[in-house]
């Protein structure tokens, strides 16, 4: 069973993901391994908590990854370790997802200069300065698509109002539907009903 890890931190919007973690831990047969820059428990925007399984550091050294899933969030706390993983990931064409304002840390690893993104963060003014601690936008913006989702290569990004969109794309990329009509008429069933 291969794994796919959740990065957790102070603040984030756990629905985000939590219809991907779903899908992929029932009907894509996924073993969810949550991880965090420290083994302690995590609090969400909402007031939830999680247990972190793994430091980000152990996740580096774990072979049976097939992905990392990234929620958005306000705590854009950046680590080395956090950096190498998705390198390691994006080098080994192995899934790298994130959402709303998660791409951030996709932007800051350098990844986004390879690929067409989406992300919540529109733009880079005194509200993200301010909420980052960081002057310079991290975005590569001639790469930046307005939509819903969107994948390249093997990332996938996705607006954070687009959660249910961006569950499906991450189905989609481990092939749990069998073509793209099958795909489209999940993905309007669930937002028609």
């Amino acid at each position: 069973m291969g794994k796919l890890l959740v990065f957790l931190y102070e603040d984030m919007a756990d629905f985000e993901i939590t219809y991907a973690t779903h899908l992929m831990g029932t009907s894509g047969a996924k073993e969810i391994v949550t991880i965090a820059y420290e083994n302690k428990i995590v609090k969400s925007k909402c007031g939830l908590t999680y247990t972190v399984a793994k430091t980000v550091k152990e996740a580096l050294n774990d072979v049976d990854v097939e992905g990392l899933l990234i929620p958005g969030g306000w705590n854009g706390e950046i680590r080395e370790e956090l950096m190498i993983l998705i390198n390691k990931l994006f080098d080994e064409n192995k899934l790298l997802a994130a959402i709303c304002a998660g791409p951030r840390f996709f932007a800051k690893a350098g990844i986004l200069d390879k690929v067409k993104y989406t992300t919540s963060l529109e733009n880079w003014g005194e509200s993200q300065i301010d909420l980052f601690k960081e002057e310079k936008d991290p975005f590569p913006r001639e790469n930046y698509v307005k939509t819903r989702v969107i994948r390249d290569k093997n990332v996938i990004t996705s607006q954070g109002y687009a959660f249910v969109d961006f569950a499906i794309e991450i189905c989609d990329w481990f092939k749990l539907f069998n073509n793209e009509k099958e795909k489209n008429d999940y993905l309007n069933f669930i937002n028609n009903n």
